[in-house]
Order: C-alpha cells, then structure tokens, then sequence
C-alpha cells in the first residue's frame, strides 16, 4: 500500500487543529482521476471551516483534509473519463477538499487544461479567488466598459482578481487597499488606490459609483457607510458582509456565494495565457506551515494568494 501525507482536521477547533497525516493514497473511482499535486492554494474561508463556523451550511465528515484548490499533473485515470491523459497539467476547484494532499483523487469533471503560460504551482490560485471575482465582475456586477466600480478590499487573493477583470472590462476602478497593497493593486489596473486605514472610503471618493463590490467583512457603521457611495440604478454586489442600501436609493444589493463552473474557470485560464489577467503569488510554503498560514490570515497578516506545497 502506498502511503502519502495530508494535512487534515480532526476536529474543529483553532490552527493547531491541523494534523499531518500519513494515509494511503487514493484510487480513482468511476468519473475520477489521481491528481498529482504541484500545489494548492489558502483561501480565508478554510480557516472559517476548521473553526467550525461553516458547519451549518458547509457539513464536512471528520477527519477532514483541506485544501479547496488543485493544480497538478494526471496521475491517473478511473473508468468511465475521457478527455484527459496522464501527464496533463490540470487545475480545478475542489467542492470536498482534499488538495492539502501530495496526491488527490478529483472528479475529473470539475477539472480543466492548466495555464501553460505561468508555472503549474501558480495556477493553484485561480480557482476559488478565480471564480469568485468572475462571477462577482461579470454575472452579478455586470461590469462593463466606462463605468465605475468601487472594489472594496482590493488586496486580498479574490481582490486581485476582481481588479484586474473589471480592468479587462473597461471600467474605471477604485480599489481600497492598505499601504502595503497598494502597489500591487495599482500593477492590477485600478486607477485610483484609496487607503481605508487613512479615513473613511467616501471622504477620498470624487463623486458615486455605478458598481460596489464588496470583498471584505464589515461592521454595521462601515456597511453604512459605503452603501450611499453607489448612485441611484447602480448595484451593489458583496462576497461577504450583505450591505443593504436605504430603500428609496434605487440601488439594487446582492449577497453571493460563488459556485464551481468550468466554463467560467476555462474562460479564466484563457485569460491568463493571453496576459490579460495576472496571478499574483505573495508567497509559497510547504505543507507543513499550513496551520501557520491560518494563524497569519486570522491576525490579518496574509496579502494576496499563499500557495501551498506539498
């Protein structure tokens, strides 16, 4: 029996939660394949999950082993699979985790071709920031050339990529980002960088927007707040925190939670080989530092996309 490591929870609780287990590997059933895995990527709402705090809407089976994103090699091939070789360098979401992993077994329908044009490693940033900021820009925002958008919370891992998708689309954007990001953000297209730790978003604001998108959990006054910096017929389209506008603004608001979709995470890659879009990598850890990597994000140490390496 061949054994592999993996990060797993066996239990909810803090970061020292997080065992390294040694387990046999996976076998791909019908509709799956073996991933070998380059890399995964930490995303905050892991450490919302190994907290316990998702159980209610996001049930797990302990023990439990992490890791959302995958980008990797094929390894292998179960039943039933077509379209795909050993050897190919793949990238997907993984709904039942399992990517803190040096191998994972993954239904090969959530799985699409890897940028070619960026390191394997790299691409394992893309699916869930990825697919949050393309659903948040395009199919909610309905974010389009000449408008103004509003990116609260631009230096985050989805922020990055909501940045530069709303750039793509041709809009003017406004990100808020603290000191430390605003390079970064300003590299990823905004046009203007206001620094939230400075005083509030609407005093360095010239004028309303067409579009907020809220990436960033707020408290009531600073939800308030931003509500009235969208005009009227604009819309206001949040990831985390809801923000409710008065009721005669004419602004529209929405909540989302951000669903698997191949087509949209191809259309991603896409974008990736052809320049338009950049994944930023702030760092690159192994394993083994992944229960660190959780206690950086809940003391707000984390910028950007932290891969993880098995």
């Amino acid at each position: 029996m061949t054994m592999m490591k993996t990060a797993r929870i066996h239990e909810y609780g803090d970061a020292s939660a997080i065992r390294h287990d040694s387990v046999p590997r996976p076998r791909p059933a019908f509709g799956d394949v073996l991933v070998h895995v380059a890399a995964t990527s930490f995303n905050p709402t892991e450490a919302a999950l190994r907290a316990g705090l998702l159980h209610a809407f996001l049930p797990v089976d302990l023990p439990h082993a992490l890791g959302w994103d995958v980008a990797g090699t094929v390894a292998e091939i179960g039943a039933g699979v077509e379209g795909f070789a050993v050897g190919d360098r793949v990238v997907g979401r993984l709904d039942d985790g399992g990517a803190a992993a040096e191998y994972v077994r993954a239904p090969a329908a959530v799985l699409v071709a890897a940028p070619a044009s960026v390191p394997l490693a790299h691409a394992a940033a893309l699916p869930v920031a990825g697919l949050t900021a393309w659903q948040a820009v395009f199919e909610h925002g309905k974010v389009a050339a000449g408008q103004r958008v509003l990116v609260n919370g631009a230096g985050g891992g989805v922020g990055g990529f909501v940045t530069q998708l709303a750039a793509y689309a041709g809009a003017e954007v406004i990100a808020t980002a603290g000191p430390r990001s605003t390079e970064a953000v300003l590299r990823q297209g905004a046009d203007q960088v206001i620094d939230y730790t400075a005083g509030p978003v609407g005093a360095a604001l010239d004028g309303p927007v067409d579009i907020l998108l809220n990436l960033v959990p707020l408290g009531p006054p600073d939800a308030a707040a931003l509500a009235p910096l969208v005009r009227p017929g604009g819309r206001i389209v949040s990831i985390a925190t809801p923000i409710e506008p008065a009721a005669d603004s004419g602004v529209s608001a929405m909540h989302m939670v951000a669903r698997n979709d191949v087509a949209h995470l191809a259309a991603l890659v896409e974008l990736v080989d052809a320049g338009a879009v950049g994944i930023d990598i702030s760092e690159s850890r192994p394993l083994a530092d992944l229960a660190e990597v959780h206690r950086l994000s809940e003391a707000g140490r984390i910028r950007g996309k932290v891969l993880i390496v098995p």
